[in-house]
């Protein structure tokens, strides 16, 4: 493929949480290094900061694209903590070790290997919100960049990522040795730390696509449960006590249980706020996507549960406020702030491994306690120019027609025996349709009603204009 020098640069690749996109397409080398030139200007500039710690997923293009910002970074005089190619929580921990101002990894997280991009957190592990990833944006998008002189280029230090974050892991958590693991890295970043240590901690481990694979060739790195087929039989051949599969990063954790049945997060969500915690009490953070089982099962053991929109960097920025035990994001993304404020998907089976060992109970034993309704998602089709405009009018539309309406992230209305949740989505022309149910019956009457409602409101935009 011929790249060209130059190459214009998008509005789109910068979404809400992070920037992403194909690699020579939206993203190469080009734009990571403007992007650099950005970060380091705002950093320094902005936030008066000193120096970046900088890491990288294992896909193909992570090397290049995470060279090429560290060059446009060292040319605006900050400095660069570099911990190389590792897992996602290895570069977060090490940047908090290292009280970095800013802690940046490329990565396209879950998406395929022909995407890349990249995500900020400050240095406690707090997701950059969205207004100030829109600054780095502007400085890009214009061109904005305070380079210096040769004599004041920021340096580049490697650092080694993995000794104390393992050390932080056998600190922290103990096994009897008594558990069987069925450990699932999809041969992407969590391949650099998940085996190791597992096994260091004493887990009997049955490795599932534990050796590096950049291309995710064995696997996508998508941990949604059609693609966890080799994992749930790999577990049941060997009769594993759980397994667990991790995304390209490895932010997020799917557990499975010892009969194969594959948790949702709100399912392991609430397994860890009912068994792993002493003390029921505090704020549980979880978006506006979570089933309603979530609250009904931790908040009459001591804990209040708070809504927030969707996406990881309020799940972070929540958690951090509230000083909550526990965040829950729909998507997989779960956090113990004990441990960190960000979301590493390898303290998720670690804290169902303790629950089990302190339980004594086999893990389906704990899913069964926890009551399983009746959900499904819809996507409806909507140009990107109006779908905000149709949410708008539903927001207006259901505030008027019903009692229980939370109009934070799109609009819920929640009913005594059910919810529907319409959202925009951020980064493609769709509406996407959440509704949970009691019953199949009530489930389809919610669904089909709230469909051909903001299907309505879709037609009459497109018959006005």
């Amino acid at each position: 493929m011929c790249f060209l020098m130059n190459q214009p640069i998008s509005k789109q690749i910068f979404r809400a949480y992070d920037i992403r996109g194909l690699y020579n397409k939206d993203i190469s080398p080009e734009v990571f290094y403007k992007i650099g030139l950005a970060a380091g200007t705002y950093v320094k500039h902005a936030i008066k900061g000193t120096h970046i710690t900088v890491g990288n997923d294992i896909r193909q293009s992570s090397l290049p694209l995470a060279h090429a910002f560290i060059a446009g970074v060292t040319a605006t005089g900050v400095h660069i903590k570099y911990t190389g190619t590792t897992s996602f929580g290895q570069t977060l921990f090490t940047g908090g070790a290292v009280q970095a101002d800013l802690i940046a990894y490329v990565t396209a997280s879950h998406l395929p290997p022909e995407w890349n991009g990249i995500k900020f957190y400050y240095g406690d592990g707090v997701g950059f919100p969205e207004e100030r990833l829109m600054a780095i944006r502007d400085l890009v998008m214009q061109d904005t960049y305070k380079l210096v002189s040769w004599d004041a280029i920021g340096q580049v230090e490697a650092v080694n990522a993995q000794a104390a974050y393992k050390s932080f892991f056998l600190s922290r958590f103990k096994s009897k040795g008594n558990l069987t693991v069925a450990l699932d890295c999809g041969g992407a970043s969590m391949t650099l730390s998940a085996p190791e240590i597992f096994n260091a901690l004493g887990f009997q481990v049955i490795p599932v696509y534990c050796n590096p694979d950049p291309t995710f060739s064995k696997r996508p790195s998508d941990p949604k449960p059609t693609n966890l087929t080799t994992l749930v039989k790999t577990l049941q051949r060997h009769n594993a006590d759980f397994g667990v599969a991790f995304d390209g990063d490895g932010d997020r954790a799917v557990i499975v249980d010892n009969t194969g049945q594959i948790l949702s997060a709100d399912q392991t969500g609430i397994i860890i706020g009912k068994h792993g915690f002493k003390q029921k009490k505090g704020t549980i953070i979880v978006n506006v996507e979570c089933s309603k089982s979530v609250n009904e099962q931790l908040q009459p053991l001591g804990f209040s549960i708070k809504q927030i929109p969707v996406g990881h960097t309020f799940l972070t920025l929540e958690a951090k406020q509230e000083q909550a035990p526990l965040g829950i994001e729909s998507s997989g993304h779960i956090i113990l702030p004990e441990y960190f404020l960000f979301d590493d998907a390898l303290v998720v089976p670690l804290k169902i491994a303790e629950i089990l060992e302190r339980e004594k109970k086999p893990l389906h034993e704990l899913v069964r306690e926890i009551p399983s309704y009746p959900t499904k998602k819809e996507e409806i089709d909507c140009a990107d120019e109006i779908k905000f405009a149709v949410i708008q009018q539903l927001k207006e539309f259901m505030s008027k027609e019903f009692t229980q309406v939370n109009i934070m992230d799109g609009v819920r209305v929640d009913f005594k025996d059910g919810w529907v949740l319409i959202r925009a989505s951020n980064t493609s022309p769709i509406i996407r349709l959440t509704v949970e149910a009691d019953t199949m019956e009530l489930l389809s009457e919610l669904t089909t009603r709230f469909m051909i409602k903001t299907q309505e409101i879709i037609q009459d935009m497109h018959t006005a204009a």
